[in-house]
């Protein structure tokens, strides 16, 4: 199949390279500009941009895949298929009537559509999450499904250890589902969920409303790319990489024990045992160490 491949970032790197090794090598890469990052504000491509250059892939970058000129250079590929994973802006007409539009999601849809499922799932203790192929529609996530399946999600998963082993799935469904033939089932309407992106409040341990289990899920959905916190007063944020579930005894919810191995932090149903921290402008270290430096 002649494709054009649409995404930007790591996860999408994953499912690009699948797919450049496969039959269907994209034609044409579309990603989004190079944007400003970091300190120094350096113009930086994105992740997709970068493998697409590695793997001597024709790139294009539009400052709107949905412009005249990006149409037109689409069109003139002739693709027999686009695929699209994680790209970050919306498709709308006349590429959506225009092209076949494989889309893949991570999650079991339509449980988790939108910007976050990997982190949510994650959050709401899920015992599986998976990777589904749909065909491109306008509403958000709703599009007819092709190919689906199932990853578990340990106790001990982060992002960082389940995201990768979703793009190595996605990548494997994709290609299959354009080398074979394809059969198209409506989802569900009854049983679907949202996956809301990520917002500050997301990253806040808030010990007072939730338990310790609702928040060391919320640590390793977070961990490495955003990242939890707990504040130590009204403005100084102590990063959190690692936790762990306690009994906590007496401890009352958002008090604190410096007194064992760890800091322990009371919550409203058990405590966190906080493993790995970072202090402000500082790396992150072990909760021993941590304390150390506070009992000096």
């Amino acid at each position: 199949m002649r494709t054009v491949y649409l995404g930007t970032s790591d996860f999408a790197v994953t499912i690009l390279r699948r797919l450049a090794e496969s039959p269907h090598a994209p034609e044409l890469v579309v990603t989004r500009p190079d944007r400003p990052r970091g300190r120094g504000r350096k113009l930086t491509p994105p992740p997709v941009a970068e493998a697409a250059r590695e793997l001597g892939l024709e790139l294009y970058q539009p400052d709107s895949v949905n412009s005249e000129e990006a149409v037109a250079r689409i069109g003139a590929i002739r693709p027999d298929a686009m695929c699209l994973c994680a790209f970050g802006a919306l498709i709308k007409e006349p590429l959506l009537s225009d092209h076949m539009i494989f889309n893949v999601h991570p999650s079991l849809l339509p449980r988790w559509r939108g910007a976050a499922p990997v982190e949510r799932a994650i959050m709401s203790g899920d015992a599986a999450t998976g990777v589904t192929i749909i065909r491109l529609t306008a509403g958000l996530d709703s599009g007819p499904i092709c190919a689906q399946e199932a990853e578990p999600i340990s106790g001990q998963d982060t992002y960082g250890t389940l995201a990768p082993r979703l793009a190595e799935l996605g990548g494997r469904l994709l290609i299959d589902s354009l080398s074979g033939e394809v059969r198209w089932t409506e989802q569900d309407e009854a049983l679907v969920t949202y996956a809301e992106k990520i917002e500050a409040a997301d990253r806040r341990l808030d010990p007072v409303r939730r338990s310790a289990d609702e928040l060391e899920r919320v640590v390793r959905a977070l961990d490495p790319h955003i990242g939890a916190f707990v504040l130590l007063d009204d403005e100084v944020r102590l990063g959190v990489h690692r936790a762990g579930v306690a009994d906590g005894g007496s401890l009352a919810a958002g008090a604190w024990s410096l007194d064992g191995d760890v800091p322990v932090l009371g919550c409203a149903s058990g405590a966190l045992e906080l493993l790995v921290v970072q202090p402000p402008g500082r790396r992150a270290m072990s909760g021993e160490d941590y304390l150390r430096g506070l009992h000096r």
